[in-house]
């Protein structure tokens, strides 16, 4: 177990540095949908999942191009 407990803080905190470099960011979905992403989720078989603003759903980070530097 104690090697769960080193490893658990680890993904928190690289999950929150995901959130802190993405929430804002401008994309564009691979199915031409475009805009800021609002929120990030884990999601235990795609990973990340964003929300863009304005747009209904919830996409894989894997599906995003960042507009901006």
């Amino acid at each position: 177990m104690p090697s769960v407990n080193r490893r658990a803080p680890k993904i928190l905190k690289e999950y929150g540095e995901a959130q802190a470099e993405l929430i804002g960011k401008a994309v564009v979905l691979t199915d031409g949908k475009a805009g800021t992403i609002e929120y990030v989720w884990l999601d235990e078989l795609h990973g990340l999942r964003i929300s863009i603003k304005g747009h209904d759903g919830r996409w894989p980070v894997s599906t995003i191009k960042i507009t901006e530097n």
